[in-house]
């Protein structure tokens, strides 16, 4: 399939069928409630959307459930939640508030699926348009069925809205690079800036992706970078609104989470532990999420052949994905190794890189005569590596029962208004499912959070209920208790 030729009626073909098993895969359990693979923060991220609709829509003051001082050090009463900008969480609220057909969580992770949607479009254009129909096919194919990329394109987190953004900023910038009329370059190019500008409001780590951008400008304007104004001016204005947003979180303390952990270190149960450069972080990023987790083993053969094959200067733009990606990965390196939803920002670039190594092999004329065998080795080999991938993957929608039961319990018999505060080590996601506020660890006594403004401890450890039971008999009553759960009015 050869390169070059531009979107044609076959290619239009080919997108709409990766697009419609894309979307068929990732709606699979989407009624699940939020209490699968990292709930905790699914759970924060629904509670604004949530405190949109039951509330007024504050885009400025966004709050969550949590008004433990967990995240921030601080006593977070007024339970703000000043992250990135909510534009994600209000557009699923709002979704939900005009059309209540459907419930807020699965429209939080439809908006994830829309825009998973259009990063495979534009991962397939821009292959086709740098490289071949070869690499565009299995490029967007890779991001459309592996296991991981399916379950972090329809979770309720911003990250691949975000990726969206910046994919579509990338994709209008592209063409506006090859648009020969004036009227439709300035169209192009206000549509980049906005779609950066949003993206980086959304998550704030797509900036990585930036240097693609610059990239695009260096292939267009090659020396005369630096005297034209474009890049500058988009830059300008794409990180205008982050840095505004950033400057206006720094009223609400309380409401802002440490991140400074995220480049180093990584949180382990004897405490915080230094991770930088260190083997393991190499260990667990290239070789357990990369190789094994996110390409199921085998296929990262083919990651591998696209990343060390010949770039020419035409591929400059497809290799700045892979160095943005490097970027990010060396940049948040604590961040990456903690928790594996960090690596959805390389997902396309690692896709990307993907198509490109199998292109290189249908290339390779002298090694692989016939192009039918080959395409049946490669579909093997992305049958063993979807297994493989789905074997841990299938885990992640998983969720405990009990937890929903006790989530119930609690909203059957606590009042609409009352604080809870739970042992769940910093975990909002009993809250979340409870619809209640309040905190989620014990981070004083019980007599001390009552004074608060506490209302019940809620515990499914049976010790420690046994053990508040017996420490404040007479003070806080016991008022169900059942082999899940013990809940004691404060």
């Amino acid at each position: 399939m050869s390169a070059k030729k531009g979107f044609t009626r076959l290619d239009c073909i080919v997108l709409c069928i990766i697009l419609v098993i894309a979307g068929g895969l990732r709606v699979y359990k989407i009624n699940n409630p939020i209490a699968d693979w990292h709930s905790w923060r699914q759970a924060d991220t629904a509670a604004v959307g949530r405190n949109f609709v039951e509330g007024s829509f504050d885009l400025l003051r966004p709050r969550y459930d949590d008004f433990s001082n967990v995240q921030t050090g601080q006593y977070n009463p007024e339970g703000y939640r000043m992250v990135e900008f909510p534009l994600y969480n209000a557009t699923f609220a709002a979704l939900y508030k005009a059309f209540p057909a459907m419930s807020l969580e699965v429209y939080g992770r439809l908006v994830s699926v829309i825009f998973s949607l259009i990063i495979i479009s534009v991962i397939y254009i821009l292959l086709l348009y740098e490289t071949s129909r070869t690499a565009a096919l299995y490029g967007a194919m890779t991001y459309a069925i592996l296991p991981f990329y399916i379950y972090f394109s329809r979770v309720v987190l911003p990250e691949t809205t975000a990726i969206g953004f910046i994919f579509l900023a990338i994709a209008t910038l592209y063409f506006w690079s090859r648009s020969l009329k004036r009227i439709t370059q300035s169209l192009l190019y206000v549509m980049a800036v906005l779609f950066a500008a949003l993206a980086l409001l959304v998550k704030p780590t797509t900036g990585f992706y930036l240097l693609v951008l610059g990239i695009i400008f260096l292939k267009k304007y090659r020396t005369r970078i630096f005297v034209k104004p474009w890049g500058y001016i988009l830059l300008a204005l794409a990180i205008i609104p982050f840095f505004a947003w950033r400057l206006w979180i720094q009223e609400f303390p309380a409401g802002v989470p440490s991140y400074e952990w995220l480049i180093t270190s990584v949180n382990t149960a004897s405490g915080p532990q230094n991770i930088f450069m260190k083997p393991a972080f190499f260990r667990w990023i290239f070789y357990e999420r990369i190789l094994i987790l996110i390409s199921g083993g085998w296929a990262g053969l083919f990651l591998l052949l696209g990343v060390i094959r010949n770039t020419k200067k035409s591929g400059l733009i497809l290799t700045s994905f892979g160095i943005s990606a490097l970027l990010y990965l060396f940049t948040f390196q604590g961040g990456n190794v903690q928790h594996d939803y960090y690596q959805t920002i390389i997902l396309p670039a690692l896709a990307i890189f993907t198509g490109l190594g199998i292109h290189s092999l249908y290339e390779a004329k002298a090694v692989f005569l016939h192009h039918i065998p080959l395409t049946v080795m490669i579909a093997v080999i992305f049958g063993f590596s979807w297994v493989i991938s789905y074997s841990t993957v299938k885990g992640y929608y998983g969720y405990s029962e009990q937890l929903i039961n006790t989530a119930r319990v609690i909203d059957t018999i606590t009042s609409k208004d009352a604080l809870i505060v739970t042992d769940s080590t910093g975990d909002t996601t009993l809250l979340y499912n409870a619809h209640r506020r309040g905190m989620p660890a014990v981070s004083e006594s019980l007599p001390n959070l009552k004074q608060r403004g506490i209302d019940y401890f809620v515990t499914g450890n049976g010790v420690i209920g046994e053990k508040v039971q017996e420490e404040y008999k007479g003070l806080f009553k016991l008022i169900f208790k059942n082999n899940d759960v013990y809940i004691f009015k404060l």
